[in-house]
């Protein structure tokens, strides 16, 4: 519906055509014509939408707003030989355009195109940008034509404006901001604490330290807090969706609503079945895996004052989103993937392996090249940190191989994360958590799949970190209590490998790391650069995004905090970990390589050969980062002929220096940096921010509903340590073992609360722009970009192909499993909605 809304506005509004032919001057010097498309602020105020959209259509392009164009031929020598300004075809080629809002309230300026330009035809002017008031800005508003140039190449009569843009955009560094400034800044993690609302609530800045390195976010230039002058001040938890991004980088319509319906349709669902636990023999917990289904078989709300209250404050349109049609029911949770086929293969140990291929998480596991599994904490601080997992563990399950001779033919694996958490348990354990750090050993099986051999569950020593760590190994099991304990081993490895998802592959590892990027290349890479127009729609939302994750999400108290266990220490520990984040090896073929999981072979596909054929995340993923990587390489080697022209492109090299020394201003000194001194340094670094902004957030963020909105498959919590024996813990885990596994996970609260997030976080927005695709076909005036860009879509779609035959090829048992669930995180395209599959071109939620 509101898509439709759009739709319609933009053809109502192209319809009256908006002619600028009548651009004020009164004499009969010939003039421009052409057409703008604009959106008025008020066009999804569902009251009064008709009349947004008739509003004085032709006062609003007439005295309302003034338009004059710029030339890209003609100097003014009155003003500093900047471009003439003028309204008619006297100043040649048009370049740009100024803008002035005279009306009270902001427009959407989409395109401008100007017909019949004498010797040139056509010009057209993508915008895409909100324009406020004249009077709320100190210079006027500039837009440029779709036509690249690199700086040095830039027409004479519009260098001035280019650079007057670029520092417009960087602003001064000082005050607060406000929805209508442009401003692109940057700043520590000091909004996540909020020490005025309580002590507990004090938590680090992150960036800036030695102790606590962190990429930059968006500088909001909000006071510092009243009890600690280190600490930004917070807005309050209503006024989240104000929290300061420059006006163009926040969601559009479309998305906000999207984003804001599922998000109370999420809350409300959350809400409900805790006044329902109320009533429940045991409040806070489920008492069997039976209680969680229910949650996907739908429930109606009782007519009451809790249905009035949603009816009163939802506008109509949105409501009708909430209120499924189809017959679902009203409140609901859709049936995650995992368990849609059969509701109980996720226990079963293949599920649990293939998932380290194939699910959530599929980029940390790597390969074992010794044996036992040796730790790389400092034993002066730590003591022995080794793996006490032995040869009789595991040799009687290596089909007949010694451990040497697994190793050596490459078939052990490990699920590692022992060293991450080791050093902060000792903390989490003193809140409700109650976990361990965990190893996880695997066996590479001749059928290509791999067999889970043993898992180490440890905790600090009690006398102390330099004494080393106090570790049980368990092994499988299926039956009596030993096989309930191997189902917990299996919970608290889950547990560990879910939170180091959330923060670290996820948040991290590309939200936290690419913000960076979009700072620096609006503030050092004008719209006319063509690393601009190849990048921008890469960042799209980002900036939005992560400013509501730092207000709600992942702030002191937030909803990570609650639900996923380092509680407390959940950011601290990601920054801890962004110590080792290296750029270079974020591009996959180098990660592959980095984690044994690959080794270069140039008689192989894309120069890899992998030592797990049947590895979904990687095979898909080989291919759609070979297609990025051809793309980028046809693109950039149209610019830039020969490695001097990019040393010597100055905004280029302005927004490298910027990045490595502001956006991630605590690595700079890092050896691993690329010195963007040639092409092919231009090409892998633009390749690997578009692979890790694109694909790598989609491997890891829109399989989250499908694989972990049934908990129990993906806990984030645990609440108690193992049973012993002789314990009344050890006794109910023989009486009644699925309650005792529930009892040990996420809280019934919890789960209600993190499923509500993650079915908000996997939800592509209806108008989602995939890898591929461009919300213009306009976005460059230049043939060949648009030719290799056309080329690299007809690439993706036979990725979509090849993908589909794979996942129906039985040879390859890791890409469906046990629970009949097709990998297809990496396919490119997707509709909106829980798709489990689709490759945003950006971070985007």
């Amino acid at each position: 519906m509101l898509h439709s809304i759009i739709e319609m506005l933009n053809s109502i509004i192209e319809m009256f055509h908006s002619i600028i032919g009548a651009i004020t001057g009164e004499n009969d010097r010939k003039k421009i014509r052409g057409t703008v498309v604009l959106m008025k602020k008020n066009v999804l105020d569902f009251t009064d939408f008709r009349s947004s959209i008739i509003d004085r259509v032709y006062e609003l392009v007439g005295k309302g707003v003034s338009l004059q164009l710029v030339s890209a031929v003609h100097a003014d020598p009155t003003n500093g030989l900047q471009g003439k300004v003028d309204h008619d075809a006297e100043i040649g080629q048009p370049g740009a355009f100024i803008i002035r809002n005279n009306h009270r309230n902001e427009f959407y300026l989409r395109t401008l195109t100007l017909e019949d330009v004498p010797g040139h035809g056509r010009i057209h002017f993508v915008c895409n940008s909100w324009v406020y008031p004249a009077y709320k800005y100190d210079t006027d508003r500039v837009f440029f034509t779709n036509q690249a140039h690199l700086p040095s190449e830039t027409p004479g009569p519009l260098r001035g404006y280019r650079e007057s843009e670029l520092v417009n955009l960087r602003g001064d560094g000082t005050g607060e901001l406000k929805e209508w400034d442009r401003v692109y800044d940057y700043a520590y993690y000091n909004d996540l604490g909020n020490p005025d609302r309580d002590p507990k609530y004090a938590r680090p800045v992150l960036g800036g330290s030695v102790e606590y390195p962190y990429p930059r976010r968006g500088r909001t230039g909000r006071p510092p807090s009243e009890t600690d002058p280190n600490t930004e001040s917070r807005l309050p938890l209503l006024m989240s969706l104000n929290i300061y991004v420059p006006r163009d980088e926040r969601f559009g319509h479309i998305k906000m609503s999207d984003f804001l319906a599922y998000a109370l349709k999420a809350l409300v669902q959350f809400l409900l079945p805790e006044f329902e636990a109320l009533c429940d023999s045991t409040p806070n917990e489920f008492d069997s895996f039976q209680d969680v289904f229910d949650l996907y078989e739908g429930f109606k709300v009782p007519d009451g004052p809790l249905l009035d209250k949603i009816k009163d404050n939802v506008p109509l349109e949105m409501l009708k989103e909430l209120v499924r049609t189809d017959g679902e029911g009203f409140f609901k949770f859709p049936t995650p993937q995992v368990i849609k086929e059969d509701k109980s293969a996720w226990r079963t140990d293949k599920e649990f392996a293939r998932e380290m291929l194939a699910g959530l998480n599929p980029v940390v596991i790597r390969r074992l090249k010794e044996f036992p599994p040796e730790s790389k904490l400092d034993p002066e601080v730590y003591g022995n940190q080794n793996s006490s997992i032995t040869k009789e563990h595991i040799e009687n399950h290596l089909d007949g191989l010694t451990i040497n001779k697994a190793l050596e033919k490459q078939r052990l694996f490990i699920l590692d994360h022992h060293d991450t958490l080791m050093p902060y348990l000792r903390r989490i354990n003193t809140t409700s958590t109650k976990t361990y750090a965990s190893r996880t050993v695997l066996f590479l099986k001749d059928d290509g799949t791999l067999k889970t051999l043993a898992i180490e569950l440890s905790l600090p020593h009690p006398d102390g970190d330099k004494f080393g760590a106090v570790s049980k190994v368990y092994t499988p099991a299926e039956h009596g209590v030993e096989g309930s304990i191997w189902q917990l081993a299996k919970a608290y490895a889950a547990v560990n490998d879910s939170g180091y998802h959330q923060l670290l592959s996820h948040w991290l590892n590309t939200h936290a790391v690419i913000e960076p990027f979009v700072i620096a290349t609006n503030r050092q890479l004008s719209v006319l650069h063509p690393i601009n127009k190849l990048l921008d729609p890469h960042f799209r939302d980002t900036m939005n995004i992560n400013a509501l994750a730092r207000q709600i999400l992942i702030n002191a108290g937030g909803v990570v905090e609650s639900t996923v266990y380092p509680s407390k220490y959940a950011m601290e520990m990601s920054s801890v970990v962004y110590k080792n984040w290296v750029f270079t090896e974020q591009a996959l073929p180098a990660d592959l390589i980095n984690r044994g999981m690959a080794e270069k072979d140039s008689d192989a596909p894309h120069g890899l050969r992998l030592v797990l054929d049947d590895y979904p995340y990687a095979v898909d993923g080989l291919e759609i980062w070979s297609a990025i990587e051809t793309w980028v390489e046809d693109y950039c080697s149209f610019y830039y002929k020969t490695d001097e022209m990019v040393e010597t492109d100055s905004e280029l090299q302005s927004w490298w220096k910027e990045l490595r020394e502001e956006g991630h201003g605590d690595k700079k000194d890092e050896p691993w940096w690329p010195k963007m001194h040639t092409v092919k340094e231009l090409i892998d670094t633009c390749t690997i921010i578009i692979w890790v902004a694109s694909a790598l957030h989609a491997a890891v963020n829109f399989g989250q509903y499908p694989y972990a909105g049934f908990l129990p498959n993906r806990p984030t919590i645990s609440r108690r340590f193992m049973p012993e024996e002789g314990t009344p813990e050890y006794e109910e885990l023989k009486s009644n073992p699925e309650k005792a596994f529930l009892k040990t996970i996420t809280a019934q609260l919890q789960t209600l609360l993190g499923i509500s997030l993650i079915e908000i976080l996997s939800r592509h927005s209806s108008d989602e722009v995939y890898l591929g695709q461009r919300d213009t076909p306009e976005w460059t005036l230049d043939a060949t970009p648009l030719r290799a860009f056309e080329i690299f879509g007809r690439k993706l779609a036979d990725i979509e192909e090849n993908i589909i035959k794979r996942n129906g090829d039985e040879r390859f048992k890791n890409r469906v499993g046990p629970v009949k669930m097709p990998y297809t995180l990496l396919y490119p395209t997707s509709e909106g909605g829980l798709t489990g599959k689709g490759i945003p071109n950006s971070v985007s939620i």
